[in-house]
């Protein structure tokens, strides 16, 4: 699928924008899953200035979107219309130590990196980040958490672009956090956040790491395409027992599969599509629901386009899948 190339409708003014415009840019390229169609316009800005700029001369009818570093992320096959913004490592992915054990961090950043430098800093409290498989522009959104902590708990403030251009500070109130989503200003882009930690010894922290890393990667598949954990866990339960109780463990469609090590994982085996790692999802969800009257939601963040005919019902609109598997 291809879509016509939006430059030359933004002329004169995005000949100003330092950043890197590419027309139809495959997102299969740039998410862990590795499926997913193509961006009209992908867009990574030259540094908060150049956003900003871009945000303000971009009329208002063009869809944004905004990606991290596609870990919790599932772009369907017809991928995304108007202008998809991820934010780079070099212009957004600064860390600063600051006073009273605080940290102040660009959003392109993995957590795992913030997570290390926080340790190094002696500062406790964000250990939990070496748990998670993403990026902090996506825990920030989200909330993500792992290990008893959420970010709610330790982000104090943040930086964002609005999409009319502006450059706003925004405190953890303003982001009405909950578990797993925030409510923060719509279509806001998150440029970088100061973290507040607690005092802590460097080599104690280091040493919670270890065991962090060493738990998630002999109960997770980390070295799979997958989108980390792929449901949210409904109050009360774990959704990975309910997946396996429901007998999903293993299950698969096309070459996308349920893992068998970790119930709550979707993997790309190697050559599935977006198609076929959602209809896995909603399968999973039917089969849930026939044995436990729980309907799980999605953690994984689902967008983009289907491709004509390859639609993906929510619950198979309560039909059980009777395809491969």
């Amino acid at each position: 699928m291809t879509y016509p190339d939006l430059i030359p409708a933004l002329k004169p003014w995005i000949d100003e924008v330092r950043g890197k415009l590419v027309p139809n840019q495959p997102l299969s390229e740039v998410t862990w899953f590795r499926v997913g169609g193509p961006a009209q316009l992908f867009f990574m800005p030259a540094d908060e200035e150049d956003l900003a700029f871009f945000l303000k001369n971009l009329p208002a009818e063009i869809k944004v979107t905004t990606i991290g570093l596609g870990s919790n992320l599932l772009i369907r096959d017809g991928g995304l219309d108007g202008v998809v913004i991820r934010l780079s490592g070099k212009a957004f992915g600064q860390i600063e130590v600051l006073d009273g054990h605080r940290l102040k961090v660009g959003t392109a950043l993995p957590d795992v990196k913030v997570a290390t430098a926080a340790a190094e800093a002696g500062i406790d409290g964000l250990s939990f980040y070496r748990g998670i498989p993403g990026g902090i522009g996506g825990a920030l959104y989200m909330n993500a958490g792992c290990y008893g902590t959420e970010t709610r708990e330790r982000v104090a403030e943040l930086r964002a672009v609005t999409r009319q251009g502006e450059i706003i500070t925004l405190t953890n109130a303003d982001m009405g956090y909950r578990y797993r989503k925030s409510n923060g200003p719509r279509g806001a882009i998150f440029t970088s956040a100061i973290y507040q930690g607690l005092p802590g010894d460097k080599e104690d922290i280091l040493a919670r790491m270890r065991e962090i890393t060493e738990k998630r990667e002999s109960s997770q598949p980390t070295r799979a395409k997958t989108g980390g954990s792929t449901f949210k866990n409904p109050e009360g339960h774990s959704s990975w027992k309910l997946i396996d109780e429901a007998g999903c463990r293993g299950l698969k469609v096309g070459d996308a599969q349920i893992s068998e090590m970790h119930a709550n994982f979707l993997l790309n085996l190697g050559e599935a599509d977006a198609h076929d790692i959602e209809t896995l999802g909603e399968t999973v969800r039917n089969r849930v629901r026939a044995k436990h009257g729980i309907d799980l939601q999605w953690e994984i963040r689902r967008m983009g386009h289907f491709v004509p005919g390859r639609e993906v019902r929510e619950f198979l609109d309560g039909d059980v899948f009777t395809g491969p598997v």
